[in-house]
């Protein structure tokens, strides 16, 4: 039997399989610790084999996504200079063909697409947890967690995130009719309460944050380009002095509060202490991708034992930017600041200048959340995460120079206009 190209490449006429491929996608990520190898060969069996469908319609120009790829190929360069190049020479290679199957996706997904698969993904993922999760103990401030099937609470928290930002779009932003905004609502519910049970302060004042910006914008879309900069730009300032005012007048204290949090962020800011002093080791390369969290070395041993880590895996610095300088230098940390600095303001100026585009006000979201847990989470820094699968997603929508609307031209469908702000091919 033979199946017709669009059902496996469309973005129009495969809608069951990229839905299907993305939702499987996120549930590799979630749980590719727990059911090995076999799960990442399924994730590569989603993406890869489209290419010899259609390599041309598949892969693109990769000449246009160069700056994409910047921070991928530098990871493989720091082999050489690496002090565990085993290690940084898996992962690199594992991360570079992890960008590849995320532009693939980008290829042959529409952003209508992405919300519904993410919506499933996410929902599986978060059943799995309330199925077969399970109670951890933080002995470093002695209170009990629900951390689902994940090994932290903050994994559990950033995939209930993603479900409310999917619910959000398909609810608020136009993406969705019908059944699955049924859909959209249980996965809110089913998200809320994952919060909740996590305790997961992050996770929380993350999606609220984007959540409430991206309804903001919503509602600028009904004043006319010029004008919705310009008030966007005075509430940007205006934000941004009362968030100072906050910190400065006693407010950061009193929302860590409320979550039963102490200052030091249960022992994070200790935590970045000791990474800005390992970036300062090798400042400007880098030790080497993922060679600073190794058995046997010394002083990620020391910190194992300093947060009762008894595995000695699965840890890092808590911040996106102390631990690509860490382990990639200034430079590895400016590639990867400019893909998700670019992505984002990218999709601003879709959104600011366009009458309506709803693949810009999408993308743009999954991008503002990253972009808020960078401070307090590594999720685009490494292979076979949602985060970084996702970033790379948006970067390629924004680059793609025969970008497809997001949303297609149906009758149910917002209609899409394509934004000066993005960028050429």
């Amino acid at each position: 039997m033979r199946i017709a190209k669009a059902r496996l490449i469309g973005p129009v006429g495969n809608e069951a399989y990229a839905a299907f491929a993305v939702a499987l996608s996120f549930f590799v990520f979630a749980y590719s610790f727990r059911f090995g190898q076999v799960s990442i060969l399924a994730y590569y069996a989603l993406w890869l084999p489209l290419v010899a469908v259609d390599y041309k319609r598949v892969l693109g120009n990769y000449a246009h996504y160069l700056w994409i790829f910047a921070f991928a190929l530098f990871a493989c360069l720091s082999v050489f200079w690496s002090q565990a190049p085993g290690v940084s020479a898996r992962a690199a290679v594992q991360y570079l063909s992890h960008v590849v199957c995320a532009l693939i996706a980008m290829r042959v997904v529409d952003t209508q697409t992405l919300v519904r698969g993410g919506l499933i993904g996410t929902g599986l993922v978060l059943l799995f947890s309330l199925v077969f999760g399970v109670y951890h103990l933080d002995p470093l401030d002695g209170t009990y967690s629900f951390v689902g099937a994940f090994a932290s609470k903050n994994q559990l928290g950033f995939y209930a995130s993603l479900a409310v930002l999917f619910a959000f779009a398909a609810l608020f932003l136009g993406v969705e009719r019908g059944l699955w905004k049924l859909v959209a609502v249980g996965a809110v519910l089913v998200a809320l309460y994952c919060l909740k049970a996590s305790q997961s302060a992050t996770s929380v004042l993350t999606t609220a944050a984007v959540a409430g910006l991206c309804l903001s914008l919503r509602m600028l879309e009904m004043l006319a380009p010029f004008h919705r900069k310009m008030l966007f730009t005075a509430l940007s300032v205006l934000i941004v002095l009362g968030g100072l005012a906050a910190i400065y007048g006693g407010g950061y204290e009193m929302i860590l509060g409320a979550f039963g949090k102490d200052a030091t962020l249960t022992g994070r800011t200790y935590l970045w202490q000791q990474g800005i002093a390992a970036a300062g080791e090798a400042p400007v390369v880098g030790i080497g991708y993922q060679a600073f969290w190794v058995q046997g070395f010394a002083e990620a041993e020391r910190l194992w034992a300093d947060f009762f880590i008894s595995t000695r895996s699965g840890f890092h610095f808590h911040n996106t930017f102390i631990a690509a300088t860490v382990e990639t230098g200034l430079i590895g940390c400016f590639l990867l600041t400019m893909v998700l600095v670019v992505t984002l303001a990218g999709h601003l100026g879709r959104l600011l200048s366009a009458v309506r585009d709803g693949e810009a006000l999408v993308l743009f979201t999954v991008a503002a959340l990253l972009a808020v847990r960078t401070f307090v989470e590594i999720d685009i820094l490494n292979p076979y995460h949602a985060g970084s699968f996702l970033l790379y997603f948006a970067a390629g929508k924004l680059t793609d120079g025969r970008r497809r609307p997001a949303l297609q031209t149906r009758p149910e469908r917002l209609p899409m206009h394509r934004g000066r702000g993005a960028m050429a091919a």
